[in-house]
Order: structure tokens, then sequence, then C-alpha cells
């Protein structure tokens, strides 16, 4: 029979393996979701895929820069997977629009589409850091 401090220490693994097992899980399901394909028979996933393949030649160093600069205070386990969106969506935003190349504009456009209502707040701290005048954009944040 187990007493004492072992028993609590059992417990507690217990307690920590079942909650990164729920975190884990509940991460590979939200990809899950994405990675299925819509009414068109393409996924999340595949426009992303197909918006940043059409537009990589539009991207400048200069405009690359930026798109890292903008994603800098994701946590480095995630930046790649938000870089890849909000390039997604300034792909799609310069292929609507018909751009000759990505511009500042395009970036921060895309930036603030892509990025989730919830992280709003950080995105303009980020903004005003970099000294980003947002009252242009200010109709995005709705």
């Amino acid at each position: 029979m187990l007493e004492g401090w072992f028993l609590w220490f059992i417990l507690f693994w217990v307690v920590v393996l079942i909650t990164f097992m729920a975190i884990g899980g509940f991460f590979m399901f939200r990809k899950f979701l994405k990675a299925l394909p819509k009414q068109d028979g393409k996924s999340d996933l595949d426009w992303q895929e197909y918006y940043l393949d059409k537009t990589i030649h539009l991207w400048g160093q200069p405009e690359k820069e930026l798109l890292y600069e903008l994603v800098s205070p994701v946590p480095e386990l995630f930046r790649q997977v938000a870089k890849e969106k909000i390039a997604g969506k300034i792909g799609e935003l310069a292929l609507e629009e018909k751009a000759s190349a990505i511009n500042h504009d395009l970036i921060i456009r895309g930036y603030i589409q892509a990025t989730p209502k919830r992280d709003h707040k950080f995105l303009r701290k980020k903004l005003d850091e970099m000294q980003i005048d947002i009252a242009p954009y200010e109709h995005l944040f709705d």
C-alpha cells in the first residue's frame, strides 16, 4: 500500500502528465481542424500555402525583416507558425489587390487581420514600440 510522500509524488506526476497530454491534445486537435478540407476542397493550411507560394517573389529583404520583427514577441515555439499565418494573410491581400510588391502597408494590414482579437492589445503595443502609426488601421481592429 502506498503511503506518505511517495503517494503524493505519484499523484503529483499523474496530474502533471494528464495535464500535459490534455494541452498537447488540444493543440493537435486544433491543427487537425485546420487541415480538414472546406467546401472548396482546400483546407485553411492549403490556402495559406497557396498564398505563400504565389507571393514569395514579391517579398524584399526589408519586408521580411519587418515581418520577423513583428513576430518577435511570439514565443519561439510558435513563432514559425505565426509568421507563416501572417505571411499567408499578407499574400492573400497582395493577390486580391494585384500588388506588384509587398509593402509596409500590406504587412501591417495583414498582421492586424491575421492576429486573433484577444492578442490585439499586444499587437498595438508592438506597433507602438516600432513607432508605427496605427490611426489609418483602426477600422481593422473591430
